[in-house]
């Protein structure tokens, strides 16, 4: 199954993850205008764009460049939803990134969550979901991701799912965590 011609829909017992459509745009600016959530989505490399956006014209323009950015095949967003609630906590971002280094072919993963749902076990859900699919759907064996040091929900979360951090600067960045396909 190519991902980028339908994409799956991947849930467990917490969480369902789907393709962000536009009528996720009101309840998404509650993570995205969510101040104190902001620091922890990764924006590196994102031209400027640091995702905070607080007006729903702004939420709308960000996933009207989700999508197109999918038609592009650049990369794929889902919303998270809660499943005991119903209520859209954030998004997952995941492409196979193509550079002339030594993660050259590998997946990164981007994970924006509300304050609220910045908890280890949230983080976790997600993180299964990668494990069991994103590895397949995007022919990857190494999925790198960030967190953070201030983010400990989200540290612990990808130490207790077999992520170690990279320990050096990944292009310019820090605070990178990857895990190799088993």
């Amino acid at each position: 199954m190519n991902v980028y011609e339908e994409c799956p829909l991947y849930q467990n017992d917490l969480i369902t993850m789907r393709q962000t459509r536009m009528d996720d745009a009101n309840q998404l600016l509650f993570c995205y205008s969510d101040t104190t959530a902001v620091p922890f989505f990764n924006s590196d490399n994102c031209h400027g764009d640091d995702f905070h956006y607080s007006t729903l014209q702004r939420m709308q323009e960000a996933i009207e460049f989700w999508y197109d950015s999918y038609q592009n095949k650049d990369f794929v967003r889902w919303t998270i939803v809660d499943n005991a609630s119903q209520e859209l906590i954030g998004t997952v971002e995941m492409f196979q990134r193509i550079a002339q280094d030594e993660f050259n072919r590998c997946g990164m993963l981007r994970i924006d969550l509300q304050s609220a749902y910045e908890k280890q076990k949230y983080i976790e859900a997600i993180l299964e979901i990668a494990d069991q699919d994103f590895y397949s759907a995007f022919r990857v064996n190494t999925i790198l991701t960030k967190a953070i040091p201030l983010a400990s929900e989200r540290v612990k979360a990808l130490g207790s799912s077999g992520y170690r951090p990279l320990n050096r600067k990944f292009m310019l960045y820090d605070d990178y965590y990857l895990k190799r396909r088993i």
